[in-house]
């Protein structure tokens, strides 16, 4: 039986989505993978070429990406349209609309499940752009952290695979870095390892930075062990800082076992050159999944969430208590996942990965011999999937990449059609068809082939800002939304005066409200509070009287109400938050706000009070630690009254109010 391809639905338990952030994030993200600096802690240096790759290319904003933060945690069953290639051994269960996650690798003879298969559909704020969820296999591009294609749809077909059967074509254009990929997913006959060609292309004339790991979520069994074929490793614990550490124990415990650490990690193995590529999480029986690659993909990586309350707490948050946890196994193109790795104009990056079961002797997995340990594994992984078939299925793909689709299976979005006719690209195998070009692709569609932006209606849509679409907004005829796009792609491009003179002018124009916000952040992101704060009060008037639609007034109000705290103004944030719409009022995010609002006004005790009643921030974003200093500042006062907060104060407000388990998302130490 090879392999077949066929549509199907997945119904769970899920959380709404919620519409996109319409305001454009103009801050570069916070992302809290990145060091410091490019050094080891302890002062040891890192690689040359690692730390050139560290801090070569990152991120100036999510732009021209809008922010997923809408979401909720309230769950109904809802049906998810799926995808499933299966042979005789394995059936892959595949989710296009949401990334292309392979939800589920059934191993049909044994009769397991060999990933950590998410019952439910809970969005968190670990994607770049905000919303993302746990569980199965996951394709991350872009830039360091999960992809902000995570809830997002791809494209889908049937093509030829290289066996005689079929395989399903997974597709997009990256747009951070402008870059398209696809992955096919296929099962060779009485094939035990699914196989996952991967092709990422630089269409430009200019070189790109490329990011790429596969992150794979494991059950989290106690006993389980995670193996590569390495002695040392680089840890990374949150802490802003990578240290090189021996494999498996380090600091007293062995590592491999994910419930041996205490809190949140990454374990970058230092893999031996000509070593063969492979992670594996075997249970204590001896049983569970291999992932092996050829050779192009060098990084594996373990990320365990620890034993701790902390990591703990993150279990139950993406998913339902008493469901089990997980760890990741991950693969990517750079030794670490905190590296971008330059692809030359017109260049490209392909490789094989393959998937499937594993079983090895448990008395040698387990024992104390590390080195015999990954021999075994490595052994048992030689005799199910040799690495000769793995670099031959490699080669026997590369021609069947260019194959155009049979049957289209999903769509994705319009954009990678719209870069496809401005640059006047030709992408063999991965098709951008002009049919998906949508309403938020037609201003600039028009913009390309007549000079002109033409969007109507309350507030604008998202913006682009690479090179090729600045230059077309700066000879496109004047208007009010003209003026703001190019006001962002100008800030994106780093030119910072300029955005603020185009913003201006697009105030003039009669583009009020979304200038004035822009104004705001920009001087937000400057260090001028004060007239940060003026122009969101300016900002959020002008929407109130453009009657403009619920989500944008919620997000916009979000910022405000920060914006005039960091001012010094609480009074005027109080207002502001009183005006909010009631329903999002009532949400987790503004009912933090109102413990910071009520601190600002000298009530620690009505801020205490709101911790106190209970809420949660449905987009709190991994590492942030906003509720845990806000408890703090709210301990701090309680405890000094009236007099200053000392480091005797400070001392006794953690002693005497322990951060409670439901607020404890701390990731580091």
């Amino acid at each position: 039986m090879a392999t077949t391809v066929r549509r199907a639905v997945l119904t769970l338990p899920a959380a709404p989505l919620g519409p996109e952030n319409p305001l454009p994030p103009l801050a570069a993200p916070g992302d809290v993978h990145r060091p410091a600096v490019p050094r080891a802690r302890d002062g040891e240096e890192l690689p040359p070429a690692m730390a050139r790759r560290m801090t070569w290319a990152p991120l100036r904003s999510l732009l021209p990406v809008r922010r997923r933060d809408a979401y909720g945690r309230h769950r109904q069953r809802t049906d998810l349209d799926a995808l499933v290639v299966e042979n005789d051994r394995l059936r892959a269960t595949v989710l296009p609309g949401l990334g292309g996650r392979v939800h589920s690798l059934f191993h049909k003879p044994s009769g397991r499940e060999l990933l950590y298969s998410n019952p439910v559909f809970q969005p968190a704020g670990f994607a770049l752009n905000g919303a993302w969820f746990s569980g199965g296999i996951e394709w991350n591009i872009g830039a360091t952290g999960h992809t902000t294609l995570s809830v997002a749809p791809l494209h889908a077909a049937r093509v030829p695979a290289p066996d005689g059967g079929e395989m399903l074509r997974l597709w997009e254009w990256e747009r951070l870095r402008d870059l398209p990929f696809q992955v096919d997913l296929w099962l060779p006959d009485g094939s035990d390892f699914l196989y996952v060609g991967v092709r990422v292309r630089n269409p430009h004339h200019h070189t790109a930075p490329v990011y790429w790991w596969s992150n794979t979520a494991v059950p989290e069994a106690p006993g389980s062990r995670v193996l590569a074929p390495a002695a040392g490793a680089f840890h990374f614990g949150y802490e802003r800082a990578l240290r090189r550490v021996p494999v498996p124990v380090w600091d007293g415990a062995d590592r491999t076992y994910p419930l041996n650490g205490q809190r949140p990690a990454d374990y970058f193995y230092d893999l031996p050159d000509g070593e063969r590529r492979w992670i594996a999480s075997l249970d204590a029986h001896g049983h569970g999944l291999a992932q092996t690659s050829t050779d192009l993909l060098t990084g594996r990586k373990l990320f365990l969430w620890g034993s701790g309350p902390s990591g703990r707490r993150w279990q139950e948050w993406l998913t339902e208590p008493g469901t089990g946890g997980y760890a990741e196994i991950q693969a990517g193109l750079a030794p670490t996942q905190l590296e971008h790795v330059p692809l030359h104009p017109g260049g490209e990056f392909a490789w094989l990965e393959a998937y499937g079961p594993l079983a090895a002797d448990p008395a040698r997995v387990h024992g104390e011999d590390w080195a015999a340990a990954c021999a075994e594994a490595a052994g048992r992984l030689e005799a199910a999937l040799p690495r000769a078939t793995v670099d031959a299925a490699y080669a026997a793909w590369r021609p069947y990449a260019d194959h155009e689709p049979k049957e289209t299976l999903a769509a994705g979005s319009g954009w990678g059609a719209l870069e496809v006719e401005r640059g006047r690209l030709e992408l063999p195998g991965t098709p951008f068809a002009e049919g998906t070009l949508g309403e938020e692709q037609r201003p600039w569609r028009e913009l390309l082939r007549h000079g002109v932006l033409r969007e109507e209606g309350p507030e604008p849509g998202p913006s682009l800002v690479s090179a090729p679409w600045r230059e077309l907004l700066e000879s496109a005829g004047p208007g009010p939304y003209t003026a703001y796009h190019l006001g962002v792609a100008q800030w994106h491009a780093g030119d910072r005066s300029q955005a603020v003179r185009s913003w201006e002018q697009a105030l003039r124009y009669g583009c009020a409200w979304p200038a004035l916000r822009c104004l705001g952040a920009a001087d937000r992101l400057d260090g001028h509070p004060e007239r940060a704060a003026d122009r969101y009060a300016a900002a959020v008037a002008e929407a109130r009287h453009a009657r403009v639609a619920h989500p944008t007034a919620t997000a916009l109000a979000r910022e405000a109400v920060e914006a005039l705290l960091e001012a010094g103004r609480a009074e005027e944030a109080d207002a502001l938050l009183a005006g909010v719409h009631p329903t999002a009022r009532s949400h987790g995010r503004f009912r933090l706000l109102r413990a910071r609002v009520l601190l600002a006004r000298g009530d620690a005790a009505a801020a205490r009070a709101v911790f106190d009643e209970g809420f949660d921030v449905d987009d709190l974003r991994e590492g942030e630690r906003a509720l845990e200093d806000v408890w703090f500042a709210v301990a701090e006062r309680l405890v000094a009254g009236d007099g200053p907060v000392t480091e005797e104060v400070r001392d006794r407000a953690r002693a005497e109010h322990p951060l409670p388990v439901r607020y404890d998302f701390r990731m580091g130490a």
